[in-house]
């Protein structure tokens, strides 16, 4: 007996599963992230070199950023790319490390994402009710479509805390001190 919560095949394959979903969320969001610089691209060269510019293609600018910052929480929380006090935690054992990454997401990530998935819904179908469009001339129509994506990243979000709270568990059952 390894003393393990769930028997090792299950949680590790649903681990992986988990992982492999968010690296490819990983891949959209960096192709995402090049669409965001050829459009700005496209949008600073339209202006300053021949004095005209789309307001369209400004809000498509912030709706692309605004994904890629949605999506891209997920993806910082797997690869270990999120915000702690690094020159205190670098010098806890893997052991107090996979406690406190545990602690902290049930604790903290997961009540968060939780108010703001489900926070959101009246949000996305107010904007999807009353056809909510862009305010300014030429601007984007289908709010509701960039507001969507605020439930659908936060419920990314929290499968890719379910990932890292059993990747922890993982290193908690091998590392031990």
């Amino acid at each position: 007996m390894t003393g393990r919560l769930l028997p090792p095949e299950p949680m590790d394959k649903l681990e992986k599963l988990i992982a492999a979903a968010v690296d490819i969320m990983g891949k959209i969001t960096a192709f995402l992230l090049l669409l965001m610089v050829l459009n700005v691209s496209y949008d600073v060269m339209m202006r300053y070199l021949f004095h005209n510019s789309s307001v369209g293609m400004q809000e498509m600018e912030w709706h692309l950023f605004a994904v890629v910052f949605l999506f891209g929480i997920a993806v910082a929380l797997k690869d270990e790319g999120h915000v702690r006090v690094d020159f205190l935690y670098d010098s806890f054992s893997k052991r107090k490390k996979a406690l406190i990454n545990i602690f902290g997401t049930l604790f903290f990530l997961v009540p968060m994402a939780l108010l703001i998935f489900f926070g959101s819904f009246e949000y996305v179908q107010d904007a999807y009710v009353t056809h909510e469009i862009s305010e300014d001339p030429g601007g984007l129509p289908l709010r509701w479509v960039i507001k969507g994506m605020i439930p659908l990243s936060f419920a990314f979000l929290l499968l890719s805390a379910v990932g890292y709270i059993l990747r922890n568990i993982r290193m908690l059952q091998e590392g031990g001190e």
